[in-house]
């Protein structure tokens, strides 16, 4: 098969390269997924750059354990293991492999079961794709995490990117009052997802607007934990996920860290979390969609050879929702 091979870290034009490779192995609790689309994430391009670098603790320390990168993908399924029985051949599926196994940049990909479940009926294999990673951290940010009910005040700090473009819609759904903050080039598409306001970063400071939110979800920039409390009301919660950063050692990592430092001397709560993909909240994710209440948004999309392309696009921090990749 083809696959997307990486052989080292690195810069994903220098250490990806379209190879033919045997096809994955099938275990016992495996499902054989023939991929039709895949889309791209940051944590890509953090496990192809080996970046931050404590994370190689988990991706590989000398070298990425896992050869074929990839984590969210969509396709009819090929095969499955002998204890797998929600799933059979010639269904049609997405699910994320995110820290099981990676592989979605392929031709096929060997994914356990329990992180899949069937493809929304009213979604191409594109679009289904587009969904998994990303519609789960903002799914289980908010409602688990963040504890958002109807009537809260929420903040979307990058509510234009690929989780954003979801916590915008998921907050909505849970009966939320949703504010995005994005760039002006984006400001029009945020609130087309619902927001009922949207702050322009390039006008306006949130952190000091003069507005109080019950939760700010921090998706990208830089804003300290510090800063971002004086957004919050007294008994608010800061939700973080991710957010630039040029440290190479922790990275966004460094603001998790701060914030659980000051959390204890604060009323507000200060929350971070990573997202675990797995079937129950899939098949939420699919109800959302199905009903109309999410729906992704796809910047552009790549052939599989372009995936080194289309990751150095996303890592130039301008992408509007998702990048996909076509197989």
């Amino acid at each position: 098969m083809k696959a997307i091979v990486q052989s080292r870290y690195g810069p994903p034009r220098e250490v990806l390269a379209l190879e033919d490779i045997a096809g994955p192995l099938v275990g016992a609790n495996d499902v054989l997924v023939r991929v039709h689309a895949a889309s791209v994430n940051p944590a890509d391009w953090h496990v192809i750059r080996g970046d931050p670098f404590i994370a190689r603790l988990s991706f590989g320390v000398r070298g990425p354990k896992d050869p074929v990168p990839g984590c969210d993908l969509a396709g009819r399924v090929e095969a499955v293991g002998s204890a797998v029985r929600a799933f059979g051949p010639g269904d049609e599926v997405f699910g994320s492999s995110f820290m099981r196994g990676f592989g979605a940049f392929a031709e096929t990909a060997s994914v356990p079961h329990d992180i899949l479940a069937a493809k929304p009926a009213n979604l191409s294999f594109e679009h289904a794709a587009a969904l998994p990673v990303g519609a789960l951290t903002a799914l289980q940010g908010l409602r688990d995490h963040g504890q958002v009910a109807p009537g809260h005040s929420v903040l979307i700090v990058g509510a234009s990117g690929g989780v954003g473009t979801f916590a915008v819609q998921v907050a909505k759904s849970l009966g939320a009052e949703v504010t995005g903050v994005c760039s002006t080039r984006n400001v029009e598409m945020v609130r087309s997802l619902g927001a009922d306001h949207v702050v322009d970063y390039t006008r306006a400071d949130f952190a000091d607007g003069g507005a109080r939110y019950d939760l700010i979800f921090q998706l990208a920039g830089t804003r300290s934990p510090s800063e971002c409390r004086r957004a919050l009301t007294p008994k608010g919660t800061l939700l973080l996920s991710s957010g630039e950063s040029s440290g190479h050692v922790i990275g966004p990592l460094g603001r998790v860290v701060k914030a659980r430092a000051l959390s204890p001397f604060v009323a507000q709560k200060m929350v971070s979390f990573t997202v675990k993909p797995n079937t129950q909240d899939l098949e939420s994710v699919k109800t959302l969609v199905e009903s109309g209440d999410v729906s992704p948004v796809i910047d552009r999309s790549y052939p599989l050879a372009e995936v080194p392309e289309a990751i150095a696009y996303l890592e130039e921090g301008h992408a509007r929702g998702k990048v996909v990749i076509e197989v």
